[in-house]
């Protein structure tokens, strides 16, 4: 076997070289796709390189189109930096190479999934009896979710989805909010339900659904076993981070004979902060929740967690079978691998378990509330600027307006350019406004206050 210490060891190097140059590193170098393109087009070799060689030529052609997402000033999307610990841990687990679909896959990654998704409903306020399902990102989850919500509601009227289809199928109904996130009517376009489906419920001003109006769309057509229907609520609107009144939500909605799907990709953690838990009271009575791991807990990309109520109805949902498969192992780890709808899969246990360590329970508190007092500077800062902030800043996001829609649409693009800070422009109730997130553990109030700074100089010249 041959010695790979140097090579994995220029590796590490090399990440921790990157992440060492974050403070100070623009957050775009700006290099033209072109650029970088032409460095990664080399010919492809008849030949195989030695594999330093390959590594190296990899770390020239990236470093000029590599963006500082995991540092302590990009504030375009809902993403956090991965923490130390996870790193480390992500790194060790490609190495390892497990495969995380059963025990007998690897236990290590089996055993490393059962206890962090353990930690995850304590920290979630979730029953502990909820099934977890390790998917990639809250694409994946809300999928999870609302299959389990469409095998539930359709095998109570006497339908099994999974086996009969949906071509005669009795119809499903969707209710959801008006300022619902673009994933749940993706995922019911991938579950054959079509984003048709949905009957949209009124938002308030700050994109919290409206309970009243969810009352009148669910009492205009059918409820009870004859009508099967999921609602879908939010935690955390994408552009403003509100979140829906979850407890009379759900509540109205069971009464109805509902299944309730919570999209909680960034917005479920306020439950793991004592101040800010009070935002999602009662979420624990929903049915099925999706929520994203390289959010607001920093862990690396393609990490998000499908919980659900009722283990066996997740598992009919997700479950398949093959004559390979059958074996006592695979049949004692059944449970656990129909969670998602990935076989070869990587061990994302592993990265949940070391970051939620390297935090405990306090510090994702602290990780959480932090970055909403950021959020709230950034808006102090930009209000006393001058500029319009649109909304009530709940969490972590903030909308930023200066003055007229090309205004700002030049600001958001100029301060990308810049590369002090980097913030997206995003379209609410009408209206271009620059959108602000908040969600790295790395972020302090000198890197909003540089932020700020940096934008007030550029709107000043827009």
């Amino acid at each position: 076997m041959e010695d790979l210490s140097t090579l994995f060891a220029a590796a590490a190097e090399e990440a921790a070289r990157f992440r060492a140059s974050l403070d100070e590193r623009p957050v775009v170098t700006g290099h033209a796709l072109d650029d970088v393109r032409a460095a990664f087009a080399l010919p492809l070799p008849e030949t195989g390189l030695p594999p330093e060689v390959a590594f190296a030529e990899l770390v020239k052609a990236a470093d000029p189109g590599l963006v500082a997402t995991p540092g302590p000033r990009f504030f375009g999307f809902v993403v956090g930096g991965a923490l130390p610990s996870a790193t480390a841990a992500e790194m060790v687990a490609a190495g390892w190479d497990q495969v995380g679909f059963n025990v007998a896959t690897s236990p290590a990654a089996t055993a490393a999934e059962e206890v962090a998704g353990g930690w995850l409903k304590e920290l979630l306020g979730l029953p502990g009896s909820a099934s977890v399902g390790f998917v990639t990102g809250a694409q994946a989850a809300n999928t999870v979710g609302l299959s389990a919500a469409r095998h539930h509601v359709l095998a109570q009227i006497g339908w099994h989805v999974e086996t009969q289809g949906l071509i005669r199928a009795p119809r499903v109904r969707v209710v959801a909010g008006a300022e619902r996130h673009a994933t749940i009517d993706r995922s019911l376009r991938l579950l054959g339900l079509g984003s048709d489906v949905v009957e949209p419920v009124r938002a308030d001003a700050n994109g919290a659904l409206d309970v009243d109006d969810l009352r009148r769309v669910l009492d205009a057509g059918p409820t009870g076993l004859d009508a099967p229907t999921i609602v879908c609520l939010q935690a955390g609107n994408v552009n403003t981070g509100a979140v829906d009144p979850v407890r009379p939500a759900i509540e109205l909605a069971h009464a109805r004979g509902a299944w309730v799907h919570v999209d909680g990709a960034f917005g479920l953690w306020a439950a793991a902060s004592p101040r800010l838990r009070h935002l999602v009271d009662g979420v624990e009575l929903a049915d099925s929740w999706g929520c994203d791991g390289h959010k607001w807990l920093n862990l690396p990309y393609d990490s998000a967690f499908a919980f659900c109520s009722r283990p066996d109805v997740h598992a009919a949902a997700m479950a398949y079978t093959a004559s390979y498969l059958v074996s006592a192992a695979s049949v004692a780890a059944a449970p656990r691998a129909d969670f998602t709808a990935e076989s070869s899969r990587r061990a994302r246990g592993f990265a949940a378990w070391a970051g939620l360590r390297e935090l405990g329970r306090q510090g994702v508190a602290e990780l959480v509330e932090r970055c909403c007092a950021l959020a709230r500077r950034f808006a102090a800062g930009l209000t006393e600027a001058g500029f319009e902030v649109a909304n009530d800043v709940v969490l972590n996001q903030v909308l930023v307006g200066f003055g007229d829609d090309a205004r700002t649409d030049r600001v958001v693009e100029a301060v990308q350019r810049d590369g002090t800070c980097w913030m997206g422009g995003t379209t609410w109730q009408g209206r271009r406004y620059m959108r602000i997130s908040v969600s790295n553990y790395a972020t302090t109030e000198a890197d909003v206050d540089r932020s700020v700074a940096a934008i007030r100089r550029i709107a000043a010249a827009a």
